[in-house]
């Protein structure tokens, strides 16, 4: 079936071809002009035809190369693997032959045992014969220094035993009575090891001062304990392969060294410190910088004298640093646990964070390139424990140096002398806190300016709460001084020094705030914004208390304005005015921005109890002559007013002059009856907060004009105001009882 299938295979691959030729023709012949190249194109797949011919040749001679070698390497293979058979077959014939050849030469083997001992015997028979001529030779050149003779005696010794001591660990059946009696012989040899051990023990911890007189003992030393490194791993390797380890290995007489080396480091460091806190305040500050010299001396002669004298894998002048940083931060840690109190935080941190690693120690040039990756002195949780009780410390300092200030404040204010000053009125308050605090910064600022913004922002929080203490002793000053002012004879002075004290504390604090923080911030422009509203605040209360003092005096004066007296004479607004020029001489002693604000603050409240005055129904002006009689009296004295505070603060600005109001009141009693609504209109108009009870006390003071009259012109032009939320003097004005609803119930 599968011939016939590639039969009709073939007939149909043929076909196809015949098909494709046929087609070929057909398309090179379509032209006439074609036939003349019939000749060339059957040339042409004449030569094509050959062509695959030939690589069809080629493929076929190569695919029966390959198969005729592929049977070759098949007749070769079964040929070796006949020939491995009959070897295989051969050992194992003579595997079976060895168990019988072991026995047979067992007493070769116990013969070789015995012949390898003697050998090993005979080569140290000198040092067994010798042992304690050598140990009393190699006590000898101990005592004499010769450390180098010294250890090749011991060396050689320790070589015969552990030669020995292999002999017998090889034997299969070992006799522990022959070791322990061959290591009883070799026990001296342990001795002269300690000895050895102990002089270079002695030698090493001098090494800082060795290497500056006799270098080479330290160079003896280091060669030794490089010798016996090697030595120390030549044993772990042959007890890895053997099992045997030489008595007294590894010695690690490298680890030893370095520890002789870091337990000398701390003997030093301990050492420096020669006095403490009973003996010298300044203790701590003297030992770091006795730290700082030894450290720096210490480590240069290290790179200088002991590099040379030691080989250069053990990085000498690296670990020296290493074991100075680690035995440092263990005393100072020490230090830090006994306790730190006042300044020594500050020294601590400031050495720690900023010497230390500074160019005057660890930053060095001459230490520089071995100190770039040292680690810290003292860690992270250490530094910010110290750094928190700082400023706790400052802290509970700012309380007691506050209150204390504050006291003495107190008691200036109660003295019978006067601030001293020439010009301008102040205390010594406000310098001697920001003295202070400046001090703290300035000594803060040697650590770091994370830790200075810390204790800025502490300082200002409790120049703060200073405030708060501040105002509660100005508060009480005031109110004793009230309660009888013969008490304190310097109250206007002193009040005047506080008013001056609140800005001067927030100049110095804004400027404290600029001079000790970095950079910019949302946070810090808050924080000086808060700062500057508290004491601005508190100087504004401290100028109010002034104001009282002064009308406590003008109070009986302003009762007796507009009264029928007062129509006839201008006496009590002579005395006003004279009371208020005495004591604003008082106030041109005060900073110029103090003066501006209780100068207005003054002018204000003139403003408001002169109205208050005029509105509390003392007197009522009958007749229209009278009412013109009483505004002449009113512009007058709003006049002589101005007059008083341009003479007084020329300086202050015009506009906005709350006088102004009095005059514009006065117009409503000129007005004439049909003209009264316009200027109703005009004052609401300009002051839109004024009230209606206000606007009936005024025309309550006409007596010309009818009540019903009066309701209806006070409804019309209430009803006319603006909702403009525009503050004046009327919005302070505030009546215990309206007039409005008086006379509304006496209007039938």
């Amino acid at each position: 079936m599968k011939g016939e299938y590639r039969k009709l295979n073939m007939k149909e691959l043929e076909t196809q071809q015949v098909q494709v030729a046929i087609t070929n023709v057909m398309n090179m012949l379509q032209r006439p002009g074609q036939l003349e190249k019939v000749e060339s194109y059957k040339q042409q797949y004449i030569r094509k035809k050959a062509s695959a011919e030939a690589l069809l040749k080629s493929a076929m001679q190569s695919q029966l190369n390959g198969f005729r070698d592929g049977l070759q390497l098949l007749k070769s293979s079964s040929q070796d693997m006949k020939d491995v058979e009959k070897i295989l077959k051969q050992m194992n014939q003579l595997f079976t032959a060895v168990p019988d050849l072991h026995n047979k030469l067992s007493d070769v083997r116990e013969e070789n045992m015995r012949h390898s001992q003697y050998v090993t015997a005979r080569e140290n028979l000198k040092n067994i014969f010798q042992i304690p001529e050598s140990v009393e030779k190699t006590k000898q050149w101990i005592n004499e220094g010769k450390l180098l003779h010294t250890h090749q005696c011991l060396r050689d010794l320790e070589n015969s035993r552990d030669e020995l001591l292999f002999e017998l660990h090889k034997l299969p059946n070992q006799s522990p009575h022959d070791t322990v009696m061959l290591k009883a012989y070799f026990s001296e040899v342990e001795t002269l090891s300690k000895l050895l051990e102990k002089q270079l023990r002695l030698n090493l911890s001098q090494t800082l001062n060795a290497v500056r007189k006799k270098p080479t003992v330290i160079v003896t030393a280091f060669r030794i304990i490089k010798r016996e490194e090697k030595a120390d791993e030549e044993a772990l390797k042959y007890a890895k392969n053997t099992g045997f380890m030489a008595p007294g290995r590894p010695k690690k007489w490298k680890d030893m060294c370095f520890e002789v080396l870091e337990k000398a480091v701390a003997t030093r460091i301990e050492g420096t410190q020669i006095e403490g806190r009973e003996d010298n305040k300044l203790w701590l500050i003297r030992y770091l910088e006795l730290i700082r010299l030894l450290i720096l001396e210490d480590l240069r002669v290290v790179k200088t004298l002991c590099v040379p004298c030691v080989p250069k894998e053990y990085n000498i002048i690296d670990r020296y640093i290493e074991m100075y940083n680690n035995c440092l931060s263990n005393q100072l840690n020490i230090i830090i646990e006994n306790g730190l109190e006042g300044n020594e935080y500050v020294s601590v941190l400031s050495w720690t964070m900023n010497t230390y690693k500074g160019p005057e120690l660890m930053g060095h040039p001459d230490l520089i390139e071995h100190t770039q990756n040292l680690g810290p002195l003292l860690n992270m949780d250490t530094l910010n424990n110290l750094q928190k009780k700082y400023l706790f410390n400052m802290e509970n300092n700012y309380i007691e140096w506050l209150q204390k200030t504050l006291e003495t404040e107190k008691n200036e204010w109660r003295s019978s002398n006067p601030p001293r000053s020439e010009m301008v009125l102040r205390t010594a308050g406000p310098s001697i806190v920001f003295e202070m605090i400046g001090q703290n910064l300035d000594v803060t600022k040697t650590i770091n300016l994370e830790l200075t913004n810390e204790a800025l922002f502490l300082s200002i929080k409790h120049v703060e709460n200073y405030a708060k203490m501040y105002r509660e002793a100005i508060s009480d000053f005031k109110n004793k001084h009230f309660e009888d002012r013969s008490q304190v004879p310097y109250f206007t002075q002193y009040m005047i020094a506080t008013v001056n004290n609140c800005i001067q504390l927030v100049e110095l604090g804004l400027q404290f705030i600029d001079k000790y923080s970095t950079g910019h911030s949302m946070e810090l422009e808050i924080k000086k914004s808060n700062y500057k509203k508290i004491y601005i605040n508190l100087r504004n209360q401290s100028c109010f208390y002034l104001l009282e003092e002064a009308f406590l005096d003008l109070d009986k004066h302003y009762d007796e304005l507009f009264t029928s007296r007062w129509l006839n004479e201008s006496l009590p607004l002579e005395t006003i005015s004279a009371t208020l020029e005495d004591y604003f001489q008082d106030y041109n002693r005060l900073v110029d921005e103090n003066f501006e604000y209780i100068m207005n603050e003054a002018r204000n409240l003139v403003t408001k109890r002169y109205i208050v005055s005029m509105l509390q129904k003392k007197i009522v002006f009958k007749t229209y002559q009278d009412c013109l009689a009483a505004a002449n009296q009113i512009t007058k004295e709003a006049n002589k007013l101005k007059s008083l505070f341009f003479s007084i603060a020329p300086n202050m600005k015009p506009s906005d002059n709350p006088l102004d109001i009095i005059g514009m009141l006065a117009e409503v009693f000129k007005s004439e009856d049909d003209m009264l609504s316009l200027d109703l209109h005009r004052l609401v108009e300009k002051y839109p907060d004024i009230s209606e009870d206000h606007l009936s006390r005024l025309l309550y003071l006409r007596g010309d004009i009818p009540k019903s009259e009066l309701r209806d012109k006070v409804n019309y032009v209430i009803k006319q105001k603006s909702t403009s939320s525009h503050q004046s003097i009327f919005s302070k004005i505030v009546f215990p009882k309206s007039l409005m609803q008086d006379i509304k119930s006496n209007i039938p």
